[in-house]
């Protein structure tokens, strides 16, 4: 089982996504998100705003992210990954899997305590998680993931 890291990065858009992971269309893998990590990098302000990691079933139309082998010998993911969404995710209304209110201030850290803890998603075409702020699209924002496929 390879580990994998994605960086994503947003500056202030019309968009509310921050960024996806999604099961690739042809050779889906299950993916498991043991990490993730999120805030902002702008000048400090008192900005509240809320990050959500939430399903979806799409990943929208985006610009793709790269997930990096932890261990460089281990072969390159099968899931896709975006940032810069020109169109949203197709989220799954009632699957909000973490919701964090933050200040601007302030930066986050999820891990799973185990690894039957991980947030998890299906070996299914497109299926998967996006990253977004509902509340607030103009904040600039980084997320950093870690997951491993099966």
């Amino acid at each position: 089982m390879a580990n994998y890291a994605i960086d994503y990065q947003r500056t202030a858009s019309a968009v509310a996504s921050l960024g996806s992971i999604v099961a690739d269309a042809t050779r889906p893998r299950r993916g498991e998100i043991y990490d993730l990590m999120f805030g902002s990098e702008a000048a400090a302000a008192d900005n509240p705003f809320q990050y959500r990691l939430q399903r979806c079933t799409a990943a929208g139309t985006s610009t793709a992210v790269v997930p990096q082998p932890i261990d460089p010998a281990d072969a390159a993911t099968e899931a896709d990954a975006g940032e810069n969404h020109s169109a949203e995710p197709t989220y799954t209304a009632a699957a909000i899997i973490l919701h964090v209110a933050l200040n601007q201030r302030a930066t986050f850290r999820w891990q799973a305590v185990r690894d039957d803890c991980r947030l998890v998603y299906p070996a299914t075409a497109a299926n998967g998680f996006g990253i977004q702020t509902p509340v607030s699209a103009a904040v600039v924002i980084t997320a950093q993931l870690h997951l491993c496929e099966r």
